[in-house]
């Protein structure tokens, strides 16, 4: 049976999932059915046979830092077989470093960034100060990219980015620019240190497009997530399943990818 990782999926606090569902489906003017907890991610998962999750959560100001990765932290512990959790950074804070240093004593694994909630531009120093403490850390670093409305993680400065930090393993979402897909993987697909997830995309490509991504970027660097609560994993998958795959790059994508660059195997 093929086993499968969810690589892109958010949760949030019982308290504040409603409200954080809300601001998404208003930020990018889409209707939802999940609820953004922890168990809805798992009945949702389970409909498709997820076996392994990337979870996260973004801060949106640097006081948000601690207490969303520790509440990350505490989701893997309640389950490590099931869980790989990446923390939270946010380039205003005072002390990255520090930030830095407790998310890796809460065990979480790697870092995810959001330019476009967050308000940053992945060419700017506060990047780069970001960047910085990644790269010296020796962890991925998942990042929102693209977004047609916005300029902070436009293509362009993804690009800069990743010259500036060749030794970073990047983890570059959807396609590694929603909305700017053909544009990003002309500007992006020759860096070695690229990963992309195929989250928030194929609902947009055709099949043959998206095949064509995948091999621009090759099917050894690509991860299946469904950036929950955006997307159910039963109509991504299906998306998925119309693309023509060899069993082995769909066993890559699914797991193998996922599984090396978490170290689950």
């Amino acid at each position: 049976m093929q086993k499968i990782i969810n690589a892109h999926c958010h949760i949030y606090p019982e308290k504040i999932a409603e409200k954080a569902v809300l601001g998404i489906r208003d930020f990018y003017d889409l209707d939802m059915s999940l609820n953004g907890k922890l168990d809805d991610l798992i009945r949702d998962g389970d409909k498709v046979g997820v076996t392994h999750y990337l979870i996260h959560s973004v801060a949106t100001t640097p006081k948000q830092v601690k207490s969303i990765n520790e509440f990350i932290a505490d989701a893997v512990n309640s389950n490590p077989d099931l869980f790989t959790g990446f923390g939270t950074l946010h380039p205003d804070s005072e002390d990255i470093q520090g930030d830095f240093d407790y998310l890796i004593e809460l065990g979480l694994k790697g870092v995810k960034l959001h330019p476009d909630f967050q308000q940053f531009a992945m060419d700017e120093e506060r990047a780069f100060k970001i960047g910085e403490v990644v790269s010296k850390g020796n962890v991925p670093m998942l990042v929102h990219c693209g977004d047609f409305r916005y300029n902070y993680s436009n293509p362009k400065h993804i690009k800069a980015f990743l010259e500036r930090f060749p030794d970073i393993t990047f983890i570059g979402a959807h396609f590694a620019g929603w909305s700017m897909w053909e544009e990003a993987t002309r500007q992006l697909s020759h860096f070695e240190n690229l990963y992309v997830d195929l989250s928030s995309s194929l609902y947009a490509l055709t099949p043959e497009t998206a095949l064509e991504l995948i091999h621009a970027y090759s099917a050894d660097k690509v991860l299946w997530g469904t950036d929950y609560p955006m997307w159910e994993s039963v109509s991504e998958m299906e998306y998925f399943n119309k693309i023509n795959l060899t069993e082995e790059e769909r066993s890559k994508i699914l797991y193998e990818n996922a599984a090396k660059l978490l170290k689950l195997e």
